[in-house]
């Protein structure tokens, strides 16, 4: 399974997750990769930090009014960018590429205006971490 893939099963179990109260488990498919589980795990467990994130860089919106899918999304491509290493995969992708990612699963799976939006908060986030040389 691509990595692409992955990566949206991840988004898709953290917004079902989101929306039902589930648990995080449940929502996975069956047949998930490894990857895909401990990036939607990493992406739960630092739901609060991640939030705050993006919250921060969200110019105008908080990040309640966001929808949840794009939240999701977001989530995802942050865990990639910020936490490296919480699900460790022999591809790496670096922070323009978790970027890329994230704007193409909006356009997928989102309105018009979510590719723009996605793009401009992770590419703040990635602006803000660059100047104080984190990545």
């Amino acid at each position: 399974m691509r990595r692409t893939d992955q990566r949206r099963a991840a988004v898709v179990a953290l917004y079902q997750h989101d929306l039902t109260g589930r648990e995080l488990a449940q929502t996975l498919p069956r047949d998930s990769s490894l990857f895909a589980r401990a990036l939607a795990h990493a992406a739960a467990d630092r739901a609060e930090e991640l939030d705050a994130v993006i919250d921060r860089h969200a110019h105008g919106w908080s990040v309640e009014r966001i929808q949840p899918l794009e939240r999701s999304i977001m989530r995802v491509a942050l865990i990639e960018m910020l936490h490296p290493d919480a699900a460790p995969s022999d591809e790496p992708i670096p922070p323009e590429g978790a970027i890329e990612e994230a704007v193409e699963s909006a356009k997928t799976f989102c309105g018009a205006e979510a590719p723009g939006f996605v793009n401009g908060v992770l590419a703040a986030v990635l602006r803000e971490v660059r100047e104080n040389a984190h990545i």
